[in-house]
């Protein structure tokens, strides 16, 4: 993963630092480098997907270090990747492979009894899925820490943020451990950084403006650093035979100019090199300074840095290596974490209503007449609507699922008088539930609470100076206190369970509730000073 032996050919500028350094600034995170780190610790369980607490291991591992970020006073940033290039497909599916014959020979370990052995192998098997940030997102959003999904590279969304200005919410640095990060561009980059904080740093303006080191950039540009970085051997393409990190250094502190770095290259190597070598070399270059980025404040993508026309004519405008465009609503949804990256297909929030989900037919609604709109039911043969609303906005989002036929949708018909009455009885429910209604619900969010939301709880840093009461404490708590006060009258709307035809056949019964115990306060008096008369009479002729 990166520029191959980078770092090390760059040790004399590789400085000891603490990320305290960087106290009241906003600093960005590569999160799959984290979540590969962290998965370490629970490899072998991820592999097997087997249950338990320990298989979410890595989301301890992760908030732990953002909670020691924000114990600094650091503001984390953090980045993730998206969607594979078609540029790196070749890198992926080599990974791919290595990491199965790993799982494989892990898998016979195992059954053999070897189990540290199994361990080790599993490590190297194991990879981060866009279902595991997909959880980490839930938390982060949870804790407001800022996040965002690039729709390809997260090196390069990276790279984009640190070049914003910190007033338009720019980052000054990286924490990282991919050295792809400086072909990139990144003006800081924070490498190796332990749990207390301590890593090693790369600046580039030192990197460039230093003469006395060895070896010297004095001479250098980011574009002849990158250009040096690519002939080293990278994701998007691998070296020629020969060409390691030092020799693409003098070749390119030699001529300093990357044309006739590849003319003279092509000269001495000969046969060696590809024929398409040189296409494929600008077309890597151009990755790392022209990659599809997400903008946030303009809620769509664009590139890293415009692309001049000289390349645009050498690559005939065809731009698909840089990954496919996306439409703006989709990047956006991509971006906020809603969608997979890689399948375009919506997160499985409710496996058992919405099995899958094409981000292709994403609607919005807005307007008085989005909610009843939105719980409009769909015909058998028509798609299923998954909801989801945002309190910024006031608007509904409304996705579509299409049958795996591939059928035409159909326009969902509006309901009739029967099927408006039972949804204005499920609303009115959802307004004012019953107490049992409600401890069912408070129920169901705390143990979803307890199972997605408990690794955030890890924070080292902090003490939480207010307890947060659970929800069913909070229903018990209003209980108590709507018994003891004193209520005139009060008016609730019951629903009574009942089959579809009763409920267009009845109409919805009204409930006039008295003050209970006032009442039995009354008839406990009454009946007590009718029974004081009685004795009062009876002992008056028992002594006449």
């Amino acid at each position: 993963m990166g520029i191959k032996d980078l770092l090390r050919f760059m040790k004399p500028y590789v400085e000891t630092a603490h990320i305290k350094k960087y106290a009241g600034k906003r600093v960005g995170i590569d999160a799959y480098s984290w979540l590969h780190k962290g998965a370490y610790s629970c490899s072998m369980e991820l592999c097997l997907n087997s249950e338990g607490d320990k298989k979410l291991q890595y989301l301890n591992y992760f908030m732990h270090r953002i909670n020691m970020l924000r114990h600094y006073k650091i503001t984390p940033v953090v980045v993730f990747d998206g969607g594979n290039l078609p540029c790196k497909s070749a890198t992926e599916d080599e990974r791919h492979k290595r990491r199965k014959t790993n799982r494989d020979q892990a898998t016979l370990k195992l059954k053999e009894g070897n189990v540290a052995g199994a361990v080790e192998l599993f490590q190297r098997a194991v990879s981060v899925t866009p279902s595991m940030a997909h959880h980490l997102i839930q938390i982060l959003k949870s804790e407001n820490i800022e996040f965002v999904v690039a729709p390809y590279e997260a090196d390069a969304q990276l790279a984009y943020l640190s070049n914003l200005k910190e007033e338009k919410n720019g980052i000054v640095a990286v924490i990282s451990e991919d050295s792809d990060l400086l072909a990139y561009g990144c003006p800081a980059v924070f490498f190796k950084m332990d749990a207390h904080g301590n890593g090693q740093e790369v600046v580039l303006d030192h990197v460039f403006s230093c003469d006395t080191r060895v070896p010297s950039f004095r001479h250098f540009n980011k574009d002849l650093f990158t250009g040096m970085c690519v002939l080293a051997g990278c994701d998007f393409l691998p070296s020629v035979p020969g060409i390691g990190i030092t020799r693409a250094y003098n070749l390119v502190s030699k001529y300093r100019n990357l044309d006739r770095v590849l003319s003279m290259l092509k000269f001495e190597k000969g046969d060696q090199m590809p024929e398409d070598y040189t296409k494929s070399f600008r077309e890597a270059v151009a990755v790392f300074h022209h990659a599809r980025i997400y903008d946030v404040s303009l809620k769509r993508m664009k590139h890293l840095k415009p692309i001049p026309e000289e390349l645009l004519q050498f690559l005939d405008e065809e731009l698909d290596f840089l990954g496919p465009e996306i439409l703006p609503s989709l990047a956006m949804s991509i971006a906020q974490g809603n969608i997979d990256p890689c399948t375009m297909e919506a997160f499985d929030v409710f496996p058992s209503k919405v099995n899958h989900v094409s981000t292709a037919n994403i609607k919005k609604i807005s307007g008085p007449f989005s909610r009843q709109e939105a719980f409009t039911q769909a015909s058998k043969d028509s798609s299923v609507f998954a909801i989801s609303s945002s309190k910024s906005r006031k608007e509904t989002t409304v996705v579509e699922t299409t049958q795996a036929s591939g059928a035409e949708q159909t326009q969902c018909p509006f309901m009739d008088e029967s099927e408006c009455l039972e949804e204005a009885v499920a609303l009115q429910n959802m307004i004012c539930p019953s107490i049992s209604t409600r401890k069912m619900v408070a129920e169901a969010k705390k143990s979803h609470r307890k199972e997605v939301l408990k690794v955030p709880d890890n924070n080292p840093f902090r003490k939480r100076k207010v307890e947060e009461f659970e929800p069913d404490e909070m229903d018990s708590v209003t209980e108590l206190v709507s018994a003891v006060t004193d209520v005139e009258s009060l008016e609730v709307i019951c629903t009574i369970p009942e089959s579809q035809q009763s409920v267009e056949s009845k109409p919805v019964k009204r409930i006039e509730l008295k003050r209970v115990t006032k009442e039995k306060k009354v008839k406990r008096s009454n009946s007590q000073s009718s029974e004081n008369k009685k004795n009062t009479i009876l002992n008056f002729f028992s002594r006449v």
